[in-house]
């Protein structure tokens, strides 16, 4: 019997949703689409970017934001646990997926017209006022 991979399975899950990638990072996986990341996976659970407009239906579910902790303090980020119910349902991740994707590339475009946020999240030095 193989080994069970999470991210093979959610990748499975997506394929109808197109060409989506899946690569280490920060302990975890973060899944792409078109070079933008739209969900993560840390310790076997997916989290998929919430906005606005997806917010209520992570709420509905009764999801939580994923969560670190950095100089003693709880960081809550922008992405949300994705349910088991819709995880094994391919047709209902995907279009969970779809909305993730679509805040995924709002906010990516937000911070375009945001320089100094994108320089800063990208570890760039700010530029210097002459």
């Amino acid at each position: 019997m193989a080994d069970f991979f999470f991210p093979d399975y959610v990748l499975e899950q997506l394929a109808a949703f197109g060409s989506v990638t899946s690569r280490p990072m920060f302990g975890g996986n973060g899944l792409f689409k078109a070079g933008v990341m739209f969900g993560l996976i840390s310790d076997g659970e997916l989290y998929f970017k919430v906005d606005d407009e997806s917010r209520a239906d992570f709420e509905a579910k009764k999801s939580r934001p994923f969560t670190y902790e950095a100089r003693g303090r709880k960081i809550a980020l922008s992405y949300w646990f994705v349910p088991e119910d819709v995880i094994e349902d391919a047709e209902a991740l995907q279009a969970w997926a779809a909305k993730a994707h679509a805040a995924a590339v709002k906010n990516r475009k937000a911070d375009v017209s945001r320089p100094k946020a994108r320089r800063r999240a990208l570890g760039q030095p700010a530029r210097r006022r002459r």
